[in-house]
């Protein structure tokens, strides 16, 4: 199946600017949801504040040392890691999740016709599926990304439709989901690296702006965009 990168560019600013604000709101919680996950576990802890290695001592014995003579510093330091990953955990199954597939539906609907903002609920409608597909895919991305970035990247590619199709087609297992997505990008993910490298000229503009034109422009065109690719990719026009 052919596409144009203009062609879909069109479709999604059409969409875009017939929806503005709701657009713009839906883009601005799927970056949310996107940055949420990176909440570092080290902030706020005295780590090494009094680690000093001393003459003499490998850095083994000085960690060892370390250990013994501030065992309570150490039990606060690994609680407040263990405690950061169940928080992070947490948003993710019942947050992040169900809030990107939402947004991604709300996308999907505004470029058939302007949607409304209500349709990011539809991510909330099965928290086992919604957070067993994603997490798999996270994973598996993960896992790939260990091998070099490159492999890594690739695999985001293949899965790239997950979030459209589990609304789509909820009766896939996450496997079909996953299988479904791959499908669907098999021959397309070089044509899809270079329709995201075309809105590189609107991002730099918008780390000139402090991310104003981002926000306001950049992020809704280009997930009304993504959402173009998908129902062209599905053969939807």
């Amino acid at each position: 199946m052919y596409w144009s990168i203009s062609e879909l560019k069109v479709r999604g600013k059409r969409a875009f600017q017939a929806n503005y604000w709701p657009s713009v709101l839906a883009a601005l919680i799927l970056t949310l949801t996107a940055s949420g996950t990176s909440v570092s576990s080290s902030g706020g802890f005295p780590i090494g504040q009094n680690f000093i290695k001393k003459e003499g001592q490998s850095i083994w014995q000085s960690i060892q040392q370390y250990l013994e003579e501030n065992p309570a510093q150490v039990i606060l330091i690994i609680s407040g890691v263990l405690l950061s990953l169940a928080v992070v955990i947490l948003l993710k199954i019942f947050l992040f999740n169900p809030l990107e597939v939402g947004c991604c539906r709300f996308f999907r609907k505004n470029v058939e016709a302007p949607a409304k903002l209500k349709a990011i609920g539809e991510g909330f409608g099965d928290y086992g599926h919604v957070f067993g597909t994603l997490f798999r895919r996270d994973l598996f991305i993960w896992l790939w990304s260990l091998l070099f970035v490159i492999p890594g990247i690739i695999k985001s590619y293949s899965w790239r439709m997950v979030p459209f199709s589990l609304r789509d087609e909820p009766e896939l297992s996450a496997k079909e989901v996953l299988l479904r997505s791959q499908g669907m990008m098999r021959g397309h993910k070089w044509h899809a690296f270079l329709l995201d490298l075309s809105f590189l000229g609107w991002i730099l503009l918008g780390l000139l702006t402090f991310g104003v034109l981002n926000l306001f422009w950049t992020q809704p065109y280009i997930q009304n965009t993504n959402a173009a690719l998908y129902l062209k990719l599905r053969g939807e026009e």
